[in-house]
């Protein structure tokens, strides 16, 4: 009898282990021994207490402390595991998990975890390959007339008034870069007498993907120190984005600074390098991946890639990458996707991560019909709403730019005209970059930003239904809310005065702290006539204290409160401002 209660309790426990790995995962293991795998941990941050109006640096600082917090307090366990067994893994914190490669009996161990939610396979992720592709031989192919998208979205009319994206940082995930190609050199943050890649590059490949045998080594190698280039897509979106030369006037944003994170290996890339990239831009780093760094945040990240459910992206793996697109906004980052190109299939196309996620925005591509009028409609290839893959019925795409023949530059000093929501994409993350470079006070603010492109853009009507929403109605499936305008964004952003209307400061304003740092208690002074509440968080963003304050200057107990970085939120009736409190 006690055999079989053992026998039992061990079914057991391999059954549940076995019920806490992603099926696709199981596919693999049983066709290899080592596996690429990502362990989701059950304790997640949640980033709701940062306040939606606070600066972005701020947010950024706030989202990365508590993401920290959780990860070295949770993964403890799991990554003694890993390290027992002698394989390679890598921890990440945007969302709380890690990657191992190991074998299923590992695998196994790990799911047993109390602390574990799931195991699941580190798919393919796969580039958003061109519809079109049209290399040209002369360089010097034109004059300084802009390229058709440009004009189509206004960013000419834009730049009429001194706005070219100055003072604003765009990123982009992809299969790396040819920095130097004199369309985007001088717009590379990196780029300077002496040059340097700290802070605005890094290589999250580094092996050979699964899709490439160990004898076809990558021509770039692994692990580079520089922007690289393996495949000709990622130069050609981040030259739509910023790019500029006398004769090829290619991007939407030409005075804005580029940095780059290379997620692919010729292409192909997995959930685990995309969250890298997603990471570094959260918090970039030196060349050793050390001394993270908050402030050189990007403002917007352009995704032009997928992971398609036919290459290993299904429901049971989707939370894990929502949580990254989530954990960015929260932290003031725009995140740009593209819808995809399977537009051919008709409704419900739009099914690949991250386009299919509601905090993703997501961008289908138009082309040029009427040259006589200057005109676009969708492209066939783009995909459509609503998105049926994860249940929800979601429309999508969100809004759309032009992705149909779009010029730009390619390695070797090359140019070229590419098809795709691929290329769609840039050119909101390039309209992005000229919204908040006419109000830099928008920077963070990423409902408004996207507020702002969908409300003043293009109508467009489609002539098919998809999801019981006819294509008559705005917004619908095919175009989501229109074709962007970003000279009319531009006027909206330039109207909007966030620090007035939501009085939000940091380190400043209506209430101060002291001492600070603070050992046992704390004098919160209020200037001027105000009454309002205090909330006090922790790093985890819990909320530790509350209080509503009257009198000028109140005296709050924190020797109750462990020793630690904390975040004080004050709140009046048209006032809001955040604090950092030491307690030490």
């Amino acid at each position: 009898m006690r055999f079989f209660t053992i026998l039992c309790l061990l079914v057991g426990f391999f059954a549940q282990a076995q019920s806490d790995i992603d099926p696709s995962l199981l596919e693999q293991f049983a066709q290899k021994d080592q596996v690429g795998f990502i362990v989701l941990l059950k304790e997640q941050a949640n980033l709701d207490f940062i306040p939606h109006y606070a600066p972005k640096q701020l947010k950024s600082q706030l989202a990365y402390d508590a993401l920290t917090q959780v990860a070295s307090n949770t993964q403890g366990h799991v990554q003694q595991l890993i390290k027992d067994a002698g394989v390679p893994f890598r921890s990440f914190l945007l969302v709380n998990a890690i990657y191992a490669k190991g074998s299923l009996s590992l695998a196994q161990q790990i799911a047993a975890l109390p602390e574990v939610e799931q195991v699941m396979y580190d798919a393919p992720v796969k580039v958003e390959d061109p519809i079109t592709i049209e290399y040209i031989n002369n360089v010097q192919s034109r004059d300084e007339t802009p390229e058709w998208g440009l004009r189509m979205i206004k960013a000419d009319s834009v730049w009429l008034q001194g706005i070219k994206g100055q003072g604003v940082v765009v990123a982009g995930q992809d299969t790396g870069y040819d920095w130097e190609h004199p369309a985007i050199k001088s717009k590379y943050r990196g780029d300077g007498a002496t040059p340097n890649h700290n802070y605005n590059w890094h290589d999250a490949i580094h092996t050979n993907n699964p899709h490439y045998a160990d004898t076809i080594p990558n021509p770039c190698g692994f692990d580079v120190a520089y922007p690289c280039p393996d495949h000709p897509h990622g130069t050609h979106t981040v030259g739509t984005m910023v790019g500029y030369a006398p004769d090829n006037v290619i991007g939407v944003a030409p005075d804005a600074q580029w940095i780059g994170c290379r997620n692919m290996d010729r292409g192909w890339g997995t959930p685990a390098s995309y969250i890298e990239c997603f990471e570094f831009f959260l918090a970039p780093t030196d060349l050793d991946g050390q001394n993270p760094d908050v402030s050189k945040s990007p403002d917007v990240i352009n995704n032009s890639w997928g992971c398609p459910p036919n290459e290993g992206c299904n429901p049971d793996n989707f939370e894990i990458m929502e949580m990254v697109v989530n954990n960015l906004k929260a932290a003031g980052v725009v995140v740009v996707v593209s819808a995809g190109n399977t537009g051919g299939t008709g409704c419900g196309s739009v099914s690949s991560p991250a386009a299919i996620f509601e905090n993703s925005f997501t961008v289908g591509a138009t082309q040029y019909t009427d040259t006589l009028n200057f005109q676009d409609s969708i492209a066939a290839f783009s995909s459509r709403g609503p998105v049926l893959v994860d249940g929800s019925g979601r429309m999508k795409p969100d809004i759309s730019a032009p992705g149909q023949s779009v010029k730009s530059c390619v390695p070797n000093n090359g140019y070229a005209y590419y098809g795709g929501t691929s290329m769609a994409g840039p050119h909101v993350a390039g309209a992005v970059a000229l919204i908040i470079s006419a109000n830099p006070d928008l920077a963070g603010m990423v409902d408004t930003i996207e507020y702002i492109l969908e409300t003043t853009a293009v109508k467009k009507q489609a002539g098919d239904t998809c999801g019981g929403v006819p294509g008559t109605m705005i917004p619908n499936n095919t175009y989501g809310q229109g074709r962007i305008n970003v000279y009319e964004a531009v006027l909206l952003a330039q109207t909007i005065n966030i620090v007035n209307t939501h009085s939000v400061t940091s380190n400043k304003g209506f209430i101060q702290i002291t001492p600070n740092p603070a050992t046992t208690e704390i004098s919160l002074s209020l200037t001027g006539k105000k009454q309002g509440s205090v909330r006090i968080f922790n790093n985890l963003g819990q909320m530790v204290k509350a209080l509503h304050l009257e009198n000028p200057t109140t005296s709050v107990n924190v020797s109750t409160l462990p020793k630690g970085a904390y975040y004080i939120q004050f709140q009046s009736a048209n006032h809001q401002e955040i604090l950092p409190l030491i307690i030490q």
